[in-house]
Formats: structure tokens, sequence, C-alpha cells
């Protein structure tokens, strides 16, 4: 009985390393057919004739080490074979998943190819051999098909290629190796044959359009220190508004003595904002209500906006209604008031201009760039200052979903101002001043890998065992302003099914 028993015992642990054994080579709950059919896509070393080799680095995890298109350029409507090979340096815990995302600049436009082709079949809501069922040391053969979309404008179509996971919507960090700053790895451009259409020389602001982004929340564990420098890693990734413009043609600004970028990003605390300024004499000028009184409200508050300053208007409404206004100048000194309604109240000259006793409670830090209130007109070493603001939700007393709920739509504007001038990141257009909230730009609080509500979460063609959520349309997606991805990457028709991440 005690020999039965001992066999019994050797033959369990021989079965389970046997298993253990088929975890990595891809054979994990696949049948007999499918292990033989996935086979050619598994291997022992590397190809020699490796058109494109590469070496991208994901948290010496896996690799790309290497791709190949075919053919290298096809036009609108042709069909192209991609083929990338990974080598699984670890393996991977239950749930990772391969992605493809391809984008063309000019149309600004992306498509999904995560589910496409023999090793990523879609089988109980997994890959039937993604990484997550790979063995250490193998190469595999990832092949793809994909229809060249009529969307197509500029001269080529960007492939990137990363790793996510479909339970933790997280991605695997790029160590090294080509990176968007997403972690998608930009491996390769499809030559379209079409020719890029010349720059834009102007801004498309009208009188009836506005600037939109999508600004996402800050990923669990980032955190940004308000110091004024802006080199946070989290700032590296955060929507930026792109060059402001003459606030009353919309145009580049090309006479106006200052220029600025804005960005912006949030969580559950925070409104964050960093303003890069350049101009070629930073003035401070702001010492005392006893010394200046009339450069102060009778609040006690500095008049800013006749010096330099930033200027940050937000209505979350749009109608001009219970908003606010912000200022923070290159000495790092604040305005901040709240208003009824279009400029009221306000008493001239001295103020009260609004509410002035609102009270953000703003964490702000300053960083110049050259000397304030010197005399750089002459020594030509001024460049501008940095401003890196956190503006608390709770200060928003009048907005009744403060922090916002992911998708919430708020009207802002970004000033930067000189002597009771400048320019803006969306142009009033003549249309009133400053405070003219239908000329706000329109922000939208998004939070990365979050369906935005009325997409649809399923489609007739899934499969029943299927919990990826599906794009309601099946068109190409459309990116925001400034290059922010969206969400979701839904598909162009047969071409792969989307999943978000």
């Amino acid at each position: 009985m005690r020999w039965m028993n001992r066999a019994k015992l050797t033959m369990t642990v021989a079965m389970m390393a046997v298993a253990i054994g088929c975890v990595g080579g891809g054979s994990k709950g696949l049948s007999a057919e499918e292990k033989d059919k996935l086979k050619a896509y598994v291997l022992d070393a590397p190809p020699a004739n490796i058109p494109h080799p590469l070496d991208v680095n994901f948290e010496n995890k896996v690799h790309i080490i290497g791709y190949k298109f075919e053919p290298e350029t096809a036009k609108p409507g042709q069909e192209v074979k991609l083929t990338y090979w990974w080598r699984c340096d670890d393996t991977l815990d239950d749930g990772w998943a391969l992605f493809t995302h391809l984008h063309d600049e000019s149309s600004d436009k992306s498509d999904n190819l995560d589910w496409n082709g023999p090793i990523r079949e879609q089988k109980n809501n997994r890959q039937v051999l993604g990484p997550d069922h790979w063995e250490k040391g193998k190469i595999y053969v990832d092949e793809q098909t994909y229809k060249m979309p009529d969307w197509l404008k500029g001269p080529d179509l960007t492939v990137l290629l990363g790793v996510w996971n479909v339970k933790q919507d997280a991605r695997l960090r790029i160590v090294s190796g080509p990176n968007d700053g997403d972690n998608r790895s930009p491996i390769g451009k499809i030559k379209t044959g079409l020719t890029a259409p010349p720059p834009s020389t102007e801004q498309p602001h009208t009188s009836t359009d506005v600037p939109q982004m999508n600004v996402n929340k800050l990923a669990a564990g980032d955190k940004i220190v308000i110091d004024g420098k802006g080199d946070d890693k989290a700032w590296g990734v955060a929507t930026s508004t792109g060059p402001f413009v003459d606030v009353l043609t919309g145009k580049p600004n090309a006479s106006f003595p200052v220029n600025a970028t804005a960005k912006l990003t949030w969580d559950d605390t925070n409104l964050y904002v960093l303003y890069e300024v350049t101009e070629p004499e930073i003035v401070g000028y702001f010492t005392s209500k006893e010394k200046q009184p009339k450069d102060w409200t009778v609040s006690g508050q500095p008049k800013l906006w006749t010096k330099d300053t930033i200027e940050l208007m937000i209505d979350p409404e749009g109608d001009n209604k219970d908003y606010y206004e912000i200022q923070i100048n290159p000495q790092n000194k604040q305005f901040h008031t709240r208003y009824d309604s279009y400029n009221t109240p306000k008493t001239e000259p001295d103020g009260p201009f609004g509410h002035e006793d609102w009270n953000p409670k703003i964490t702000s830090a300053v960083v110049v760039k050259g000397t304030l209130d010197g005399k750089a007109d002459k020594d030509k070493k001024d460049q501008g200052y940095t401003v890196e603001a956190a503006i608390p939700w709770a200060s928003f007393d009048k907005v009744p979903k403060s922090p916002p709920k992911p998708f919430d739509a708020w009207r802002i504007n970004m000033y930067a101002m000189k002597n009771n001038s400048g320019v803006a990141w969306s142009a009033i257009l003549g249309q009133g001043n400053f405070h003219k909230a239908s000329r706000f730009g329109k922000v939208t609080w998004s939070v990365p890998g979050m369906t935005p509500p009325g997409v649809s979460s399923a489609a007739p063609a899934a499969p029943a065992d299927s919990a990826i959520p599906m794009h309601r349309d099946g068109g190409p997606v459309v990116f925001r302003p400034h290059g922010m991805r969206p969400p979701m990457f839904p598909r162009g028709p047969a071409q792969g099914t989307t999943a978000p991440h």
C-alpha cells in the first residue's frame, strides 16, 4: 500500500510537471488542433533574416526584436501583412495581451488591431497564444493583416505596439527602445504613397469654433510636486494647449511680446496647471499696498493684469454665471475672485472685482528664467517664467459636481498677459473681453482606459463569452486636439475588435 501511494505521488508530480511545462509553450487550455495550428508561430531562436531588427524592452519580460511590412508601401484600400517577432524573457501572469495601434498624423485618426492574427485570436476574453502563455526563451511570430483605410491623408501610417493587461487595464512599461511616452512603441511606418498636405499657417479658430481637449486624469501613484520646475514625469504625458494665439484674430501671435503654452491634468483632489511663458522682459513690480495704493484692490489683492501674469478663467457651465478668475504673476503673487455673472459685480477703479473674498487656497510656485524687474532689454538674458499650480476642486463652491465626474466637460480659457492685454488658448475674436465664457475652450475630464458614457459595451458580433467593450458604430477613432488618446480605440470594418487599454 505504501508503495502504491508513493507510485501515485510520483505519477501526480510527473503529470504536474508536464502541465507546467505546457504553460509556457502556449498549449495551456489549447486543443490538439490549436496546438498544431500554432506551432509554426513558436521558434527556438530568432530567424536570421529579420528585415528590420529592433530591441524594445518591456520591463525585462518581453522584447520586440524586429518587424516586417509586406509591402512597405500600400495605398488606401490595399492589404498589408504585418509581422513582428517577440522574445519572451520572463513569464507573465494571466491577463496580459498584445496590442497594435495605427495612427495617421495628417488626419489625426487611429485604428486598432488588438485581436487580429493567429496568436491573438480571441478565446474566453484572452488571446489564444498571448504573452501570458509564453515560455521563457522562446520567439513568437506575431502576424497580422490590415486593409489600409480610406481616411488616410499623410505619407505614412505609424504602427505602435505594446503589452496590456485585460483585467487590470495596465500596460507593461517600456524600459528601453522607441516609446511614444505612453508605453506604446512606434516600431515603424507603412508608406501610403500619398503626399502630405501643406502645414496650416493659421489656427482653426472661428466665430463658431473654440478649441477642445481631453485632459487625462493622473495615473494611480503619479504625483506632481508644485515647485515651479514642471519636470515631474506626469507633465510629460499631460494635455498641452499648444501655442497660444492672438486674442483678437485667433492667428499665431506675431507681434505681442509674450507667448505661452499650458498643460492640464487632474486627480480627485486638484486641478493641476503648468504655464510656460516666454517674454524678453519679466516684470514683477508689486511690493506692497502701502507703497502702491493704486495698484492694489480695496480688498488688498494686487492688480496683476496691469503688469505680467498668467490668467485662468473657469466656468463649468459655460453660461457666464458663477465663474472663477485666477491670476499668478512671476513673483508668485495671486489674484483670485468669483463672479455672479458676466463681469458682475464689479466696482471701478479699485474693486472689489467680483467676490474677492473667494479663497481657493491654491498651491503655486514660479521659476523665473532671467532677471525679475531687471534691464533685460539691454542684456537680453530674460527668457520668461514657468508657473505651476494645484487648485483644489473643493474651492469651486458654486459647482454642483466638484470634482467633476469622468467625461464631464467644463469651459476654461487661459491667457498670458502683459499690461492688460495678452495671448490666449481660445481667441475672443472681439466678441467681448477676457470674461466671455462662450469663447472659452472646452475641456473634457478623461480617465485613460475608461469607456465614455453612451458607448456601447457589447456588439452582436462579439462571442457570447466576450467581455470586451465594442464601439457602437465601428468607425475609426478621431483623436482630440493636441494628440490626446481617447479611452477607446474603435476598429474599421473587418479590422480588429476593440478593447480599452
